[in-house]
């Protein structure tokens, strides 16, 4: 027998998703933030104990391990990485500290500047200029690199970031300044900017490669610490690591960019969602993950959720690389609920998994949104929880909302209980995420009632019906595997190398030569790494693309010119490929902005290129073929499904087979999730066992 792994850490639980054969088998448990490849090897164990194997043996029967990790994410968020310094040109200084004047609240006038990675004493320049022609206007001054290299080794620094003017398309200078690096501060990671993000603008690369160097000795010190432990455990492949584009690809290729592993748990889950989406005959779905941390909203449109490159802004800092855009909020299960001047709030402070809920009964003081849904009855003491892996406790959880109550009293009265603390919680907590979402689809130009939902995440289930409501979107979809969905999404996701390269040049006269070479080099790149990790060329893909604009633009659009199986039909660059870039680019134009501008050209300004390994992945069934059953339940429980208390059935998600259909008010336990059907919702079970959950 042999198996494929795919692992997702998250703030407070580890998400394992095993595929063996067809069939998929699930797992959690709970994160280890102090290590958290502990936390990964305690669910491998687990999942080896499953299957009645040594850890050793399972291990060896592996044939992929692929991961998603928000290591490099929680650097940013925690502000703990790498003593940073940067180099960069005499005279940009302080531009990673302009940041192009953005504020992502124009009206709070107390906003504070995001603290930066570098400060200034860690910004030093050099005397050099490379033109945009590649040719060298000035010199590279070495003794200013080798005096910058001394200040920067008095401040300790652990990672050193650079960013010269046009290095991506002259790297002379840069490779030089890493070659004195090296002499000067032996050891010291080094992230050149011309590698990290090989294009314009320059705030763009040198912000990239900033956080890049930022993130890159944690990232690579937990992926090398894993890899010793799975090679130590009997694993004996690479281990293939999600990225923020949406694809896989081996720990030796992403430790040359870290950043790209930066929001990979979420892409995961969209990517598993685009799958599961598409096997089920809906194109256009809104994804709402939410677990124990926070609230990720993603978009599938046409079937797909294309990897943007360009102004992505992640955690208060813009990283240029290709990532799969997803929205994030401060609300999940652990968020912890407070009073603040005289208001209820949740979030987005979180318990996390240590100490977690009052209710893990693991030392948490703090109210969190599970312990209000166990204040509620969505949940409950008397069912397993996380798998069976323990169960909640009611100590502590009423006295904590009545504390609440207590500072609410002023407020709305002596009445106001401990429950009625616990069902405010609740409501908030749906504003929130509700008003998110509005937020997300409109800035987008979308409207949610016309697409399908799916939920996932441990808490998504329990929450995705009532959202849909407020939202107008009449169908709810609820993956079997939705506890764990990230992880799945990471078996889903393909080997993919999502890398460009600059060249500007007239679009209606192009330089087919050099655009025919910068393809065929990142053809190169890419079968290197393919190869390298033992990738069968005969099975990889290739898509062509390219980055166009009007003239004096800071943005460009990107789009396909051709894909073809393997990595050496470049037939298509010949005398018309000039004339159907302009008519791709007028029509992505008009799509996208409702005109183009007569009589005006664009112009090419860079070529990329995406390419893929053809892998196995689980299969998803779909349909209704099962006789149409009302399910009983086997009892009941006092809950409050936002209409106040009342008995209501609850079913186990064991028992429900395809056919079988929950009319709301219900709530169906399933292994690793609760999935709330609020009144007027009725659930039933697909073919796969998937949840569908529709308005009557």
């Amino acid at each position: 027998m042999s198996y494929r792994v795919g692992i997702d850490i998250g703030g407070t639980f580890t998400d394992f998703a095993l595929l063996k054969g067809e069939q998929v088998i699930l797992h959690k448990n709970l994160s280890t933030p102090a290590d958290r490849s502990l936390g990964v090897m305690n669910g491998l164990q687990t999942l080896a104990e499953k299957e009645g194997l040594t850890l050793s043996d399972f291990l060896g029967q592996c044939d992929a391990i692929v991961h998603g990790t928000t290591v490099a994410d929680n650097t940013l968020i925690e502000m703990n990485g790498a003593v940073t310094g940067l180099i960069t040109t005499e005279g940009f200084r302080d531009e990673v500290e302009y940041r192009r004047g953005f504020k992502e609240d124009i009206w709070d006038v107390r906003l504070e500047p995001p603290k930066p990675i570098t400060p200034r004493r860690r910004r030093l320049t050099v005397p050099e200029r490379v033109l945009f022609d590649g040719s060298v206007h000035k010199a590279l001054n070495e003794d200013a690199v080798r005096e910058a290299c001394r200040r920067l080794k008095k401040q300790n620094v652990e990672s050193v970031a650079v960013s010269l003017l046009f290095s991506f398309v002259s790297p002379v200078h840069e490779l030089r300044v890493a070659e004195i690096l090296a002499e000067e501060l032996p050891g010291v990671p080094v992230s050149l900017s011309h590698q990290v993000l090989p294009r314009s603008p320059e705030y763009d690369r040198t912000s990239t490669t900033v956080v890049n160097a930022y993130v890159a000795p944690r990232v690579t010190d937990y992926l090398e610490k894993l890899v010793s432990r799975l090679q130590e455990g009997g694993y004996r492949h690479q281990l293939m690591v999600m990225q923020a584009s949406g694809g896989v690809m081996t720990k030796e290729y992403i430790e040359g960019s870290p950043i790209r592993v930066l929001a990979s748990g979420p892409a995961g889950g969209v990517i598993g969602s685009a799958h599961v989406g598409g096997a089920k005959g809906f194109e256009h779905l809104l994804c709402v993950d939410m677990g124990g941390t926070s609230y990720d909203m993603s978009l599938v449109l046409n079937g797909a959720a294309p990897a943007v490159a360009g102004w992505n802004m992640h955690h208060r800092n813009l990283v240029g690389v290709p990532m799969v855009q997803v929205e994030t909020l401060g609300a999940g299960g652990g968020s912890i609920c407070h009073v603040k001047n005289g208001e209820v709030q949740v979030g987005p402070a979180s318990a996390g998994s240590e100490p977690g809920p009052i209710c893990y009964g693991k030392g948490g003081t703090q109210p969190t949104v599970t312990d209000a849904l166990l204040m509620l009855g969505m949940l409950s003491v008397d069912a397993e929880f996380a798998g069976g892996s323990f169960s909640l406790s009611a100590e502590g959880v009423s006295e904590a909302f009545q504390a609440i109550a207590n500072d609410m009293d002023a407020v709305v009265g002596v009445d106001y209980g401990p429950e009625d603390a616990a069902f405010d919680c609740w409501r908030l907590v749906n504003a929130n995420m509700i008003q998110a979402v509005r937020r997300t689809t409109a800035g987008k130009g979308i409207d949610p009632k016309d697409m399908v939902m799916l939920a996932y995440g441990g808490n998504g289930p329990a929450f995705a019906a009532v959202h849909a409501d407020a939202l107008g979107i009449r169908k709810v979809l609820v993956p079997k595997a939705s506890p764990t969905f990230s992880a799945l999404g990471t078996l889903v996701a393909k080997p993919s190398i999502d890398e460009e390269r600059s060249f500007t040049c007239s679009a209606q006269a192009p330089d087919l030569d050099k655009l025919k070479t910068l393809w065929q080099e990142l053809g190169e790149r890419a079968a290197k790494y393919f190869a390298d990790a033992n990738f069968s060329l005969d099975k990889v893909s290739a898509n062509y693309q390219v980055n166009m604009r009007y003239r004096g633009q800071n943005w460009a659009l990107t789009f396909d010119m051709h894909s073809a199986p393997g990595l050496d039909d470049l037939s298509f660059v010949d005398d018309s490929l000039g004339a159907k870039a302009l008519a791709a680019f007028n029509e992505r134009h008009m799509q996208e902005f409702g005109h183009v501008r007569e009589g005006e050209l664009p112009e090419i300004i860079g070529v990329r290129l995406k390419t893929t390994v053809d892998t196995p992945a689980p299969i998803v069934s779909q349909g209704f073929n099962a006789t149409a059953v009302t399910a009983t339940p086997p009892k009941t429980r006092r809950a409050n499904l936002g209409e106040g208390f009342q008995p209501t059935p609850v079913f186990r998600g064991s028992d429900l087979v395809p056919g079988c259909v929950v009319t709301g008010p219900a709530i169906i336990a399933e292994t690793f999730t609760t999935i709330v059907v609020y009144p007027g919702w009725t659930a039933r079970v697909d073919d796969a066992g998937d949840y569908e959950m529709f308005r009557l």
